[in-house]
Formats: C-alpha cells, sequence, structure tokens
C-alpha cells in the first residue's frame, strides 16, 4: 500500500456495478489501486465501466450476476476463490425501488422481489464471501442503505423496510465480527444522488440540484483510508 494508491494489491467487489453509485466507486477503488471485481446483471453496461477503468490505468474484472438468484452468488464465491487467496473490500450497493405506495397497496409479488435482492442477497453475499473477508489482513465491508430505512416516509414502506432489515443485518455482522479486528462493517447512506433510481423516485427533480456518484464515491474512499470504527452508520452530507 501507498499513499499514492492506498488500495493497491487489494480485491475489491463491488455489486450494481454496470452503473450510478456502483459504478462511481468501482471506478473510485481502481484508481487507487484496488483489482475491482464488477458484479451486475447487464454484462454490456459493466464493460463501459470497466474499459473505463483500463483507460484510467486501473484493473477490473466484469461477473454477470443475477443476484436474485442465490446459485448465481454461491457459484461467483467459488470463482474468486479459485483465483484470489482473499476478498479485500466488499460493496453492496446493487438494490431494487419497487413500486412507491400506500402499504395497503403493496404488491406481494413485487415486494418479494425488492426483499430478494435488497436484504436476502445480501445475506447471501455476507455467507459467501465470509471466508474470503477473513482471509484478508483486514477486510472492509460496505452496504449502501437509505434514509427511508432510518426515518421512515410516507409510500416508501416497501423499499424502506428492505433497508432497515438491511441495516438491523448490518450491524449484528459488524457486532459479530468485531471481536476478530480484522472486519470493519461501515453502513453508508449516500444521501441525495444523482442515480436512475433517484431519478424514477422523484421525476420531477433537476439532476444538478444533486451531487452526482462521484462525489460518494471519493467520500467513501476517504472513510476507508481513514480509522473509523466498524458498526456505524454514516450519511453523506453534501
Amino acid at each position: 500500500m501507498t499513499d499514492m494508491k492506498p488500495f493497491a494489491d487489494k480485491l475489491a467487489l463491488v455489486t450494481g456495478a454496470s452503473r450510478g453509485i456502483g459504478a462511481a466507486i468501482a471506478e473510485a477503488l481502481a484508481a487507487n489501486g484496488a483489482h475491482v471485481v464488477l458484479v451486475a446483471r447487464t454484462a454490456q453496461a459493466m464493460e463501459e465501466v470497466e474499459e473505463r477503468i483500463h483507460q484510467a490505468g486501473g484493473s477490473a474484472t466484469i461477473a454477470p450476476v443475477d443476484l436474485s438468484d442465490m446459485e448465481q452468488i454461491d457459484k461467483l464465491a467459488a470463482a474468486i476463490g479459485g483465483r484470489w487467496e482473499a476478498l479485500d473490500l466488499i460493496v453492496l450497493n446493487a438494490a431494487m425501488l419497487g413500486s412507491l405506495s400506500p402499504v395497503e397497496h403493496l404488491d406481494p409479488k413485487e415486494l418479494e422481489r425488492v426483499f430478494r435482492l435488497n436484504l436476502l442477497a445480501n445475506q447471501k453475499l455476507l455467507s459467501a464471501f465470509d471466508p474470503l473477508l477473513r482471509r484478508a489482513a483486514r477486510a472492509e465491508v460496505v452496504a449502501l442503505t437509505s434514509s427511508v430505512g432510518h426515518q421512515p416516509r410516507a409510500f416508501w414502506g416497501g423499499y424502506g423496510a428492505s433497508k432497515a432489515a438491511l441495516e438491523a443485518l448490518i450491524a449484528s455482522y459488524a457486532a459479530e465480527t468485531a471481536h476478530t479486528g480484522r472486519i470493519r462493517v461501515h453502513t453508508i447512506d449516500p444521501g441525495a444522488t444523482r442515480t436512475r433510481m433517484r431519478a424514477l423516485a422523484f421525476p420531477g427533480e433537476a439532476a444538478e440540484d444533486v451531487k452526482p456518484p462521484e462525489q460518494v464515491a471519493d467520500w467513501l474512499v476517504a472513510r476507508l483510508r481513514g480509522d473509523a470504527p466498524t458498526g456505524e452508520r454514516v450519511r453523506v452530507e453534501e
């Protein structure tokens, strides 16, 4: 590790890495020396992110995976474990918004899909990659959440409930691994950020009124380089 490339020789995995915050985080980690495994469903979009990383002098590998398929997560972990000895950093970013609707009108099938991606897939990722995280000299686990997981809001019940459950899950994992002194866990609320999900949720909002994903990525890199404690829930302020 060097001051110029603080994540040199580190392996990072970022979900939802085809666009938005996930892509920005992947590019920032690669710019700081990490080899980044890009995970998302859409290979073509990830290839564009990979190309930007390579053009900037970084390195990355794409892994097209449907995270709602738990067997694919197991196969991903097996493939990564067969190539690398340890995983230094995992960013749990992939998420689904679902419909913004009164609680009594939420569609059960859609709500199940929201929880499957936003909660169950992240538990499966932690389960599948925990052995590789424990092999790292120091591992970082980052989970992206939302203000509505902490402060309920009308019509956001489905998405908010999935994020509240994720926060509880991640906090438990932080408490369970704190004794090792080698796994540091961060729950990050990015705040209002210029993403596709934000545009769907707030269609009348001007994009220039909210911060770009790159600002969140730079903030996260700075946090990972610092001495923040494990288990904190932190919001990225403007």
